[in-house]
């Protein structure tokens, strides 16, 4: 059935996913700051900064007016970069009428990855905090706006607290290039989703160092012990970090060139600074506002996470990169996983 679909935010990701919901028929509607951003859209409908070559179908409209975007939609998709959400969402609740998540509600669909640093809470309890009664779910996995831009094949995850409204956006979202499994557990979701990107940033230092395929899979491997031993601490499902939005995600943020964590971490490995290496990505890297919180997270739930401790160290403490590694290699003798009896 066709859906009216709002979809606030107009980078790479936003302009990604009203292409992939356009061509699946639906009524979509494109969200931007500014009318001076919103004009540029619907001059070559798309955004050729952020993702060149996407063409949008004529029928996409593209506003600068939240009440436009919202007010009436079915389905509103929020993309935006965390550390601006919450303002978003202050924009959207004016226009949202009276919510509840029964009949009628509009679902709200959060693509957003990070945790708000003064708050510690993941993005869905962003949303219900200026929207109170609102019924959101997530959506997760490997899934680069680049390619789904070019229709290649792509495999992500929606999580919501309710079966119904989990087959609703799986319905609403799938095509025969985007494949979408459903899961209830939003939390475990989100937290591999805002953690990935920090261990990203220290696997592309690690590209940048030069040291090797060895470290990097060394790091992607116990960046997903560290993320499941947080997330379980904080009531997520362990199979939900070795699926699609855990070690799914963290593989492709930790190997493609696409990855802006990468490409940052790549540069910072290379001896320049966290604020030369952002300045060069020209992208929001998500990464450097989730390290401080995930390191916050670490120390609330009492969960040893020496990659993500290092990453800090490195960003913000002005510890060499060389040194971090070191670091790491010579900790104490570990067992690989404490829940295996001999």
């Amino acid at each position: 059935m066709k859906k009216k679909i709002g979809v606030v935010g107009a980078g790479s990701w936003g302009i990604a996913l009203a292409f992939l919901l356009s061509n699946n028929g639906h009524d979509v509607t494109v969200w931007s700051r500014t009318e001076a951003s919103a004009s540029k859209l619907r001059a070559c409908h798309g955004n050729e900064d952020k993702l060149p070559g996407v063409v949008l179908d004529e029928a996409v409209q593209f506003t600068c007016s939240m009440e436009e975007a919202v007010s009436g939609k079915d389905i509103i998709v929020l993309v935006v970069p965390s550390a601006h959400l919450r303002e978003t969402v202050k924009l959207m609740a004016p226009f949202m009428g009276s919510l509840s998540s029964g009949e009628g509600a509009p679902v709200i669909v959060n693509c957003t990855k990070g945790i708000e640093k003064s708050t510690l809470m993941v993005m869905s309890d962003v949303i219900l905090d200026e929207i109170p009664g609102a019924n959101v779910c997530v959506l997760s996995g490997p899934s680069h706006a680049e390619e789904v831009g070019k229709g290649m094949p792509t495999t992500i995850v929606v999580g919501a607290k309710d079966k119904k409204t989990a087959k609703l956006i799986q319905n609403v979202f799938m095509s025969d290039v985007f494949r979408v499994y459903i899961s209830p557990d939003m939390l475990g979701i989100e937290i591999g989703a805002a953690l990935k990107n920090v261990i990203a940033l220290a696997a592309g230092m690690a590209d940048g160092y030069g040291l090797g395929d060895n470290a990097k899979a060394a790091l992607i491997t116990r960046g997903i012990a560290e993320i499941a031993r947080l997330g379980l601490a904080m009531g997520g499902k362990f199979e939900t970090f070795s699926g699609l939005s855990g070690i799914g995600d963290l593989v492709v943020t930790c190997a493609s060139m696409h990855s802006r964590n990468r490409r940052a971490g790549i540069l910072i490995g290379q001896g320049k600074s966290m604020e030369e290496a952002m300045s060069e990505v020209k992208m929001v890297v998500e990464g450097v506002y989730s390290a401080r919180a995930a390191m916050a997270l670490s120390e609330k739930y009492d969960v040893e996470m020496p990659i993500i401790k290092g990453v800090n160290e490195i960003l913000f403490e002005g510890k060499a990169v060389g040194d971090g590694i070191r670091e790491l290699m010579l900790r104490d003798k570990k067992i690989e996983s404490s829940a295996l009896d001999w």
